[in-house]
């Protein structure tokens, strides 16, 4: 496995808690009038975002198999 594959968890649960985690705290800064909290709402959705799917190519045992590419209209 790649060492990216190490450090990031292969079960969903931490990306949709960061993520729910986010709007929470986005919301409450939205609710105080706080522009740092809504931007770290943001950055922590977007994490969850970006970190979810590098996980799962990073843990993925083998690669997707080749498909063979098929000119437009051909299928």
């Amino acid at each position: 496995m790649p060492p990216v594959a190490d450090v990031l968890p292969s079960s969903i649960s931490p990306y949709l808690l960061l993520m729910l985690a986010g709007f929470v705290v986005g919301t409450l800064g939205h609710l105080y009038k706080s522009k740092v909290a809504v931007a770290t709402g943001i950055i922590m959705i977007f994490m969850a975002t970006l970190l979810l799917p590098l996980a799962v190519i990073a843990t993925e045992e083998e690669p997707e198999s080749n498909r063979q590419i098929l000119a437009p209209g051909t299928r």
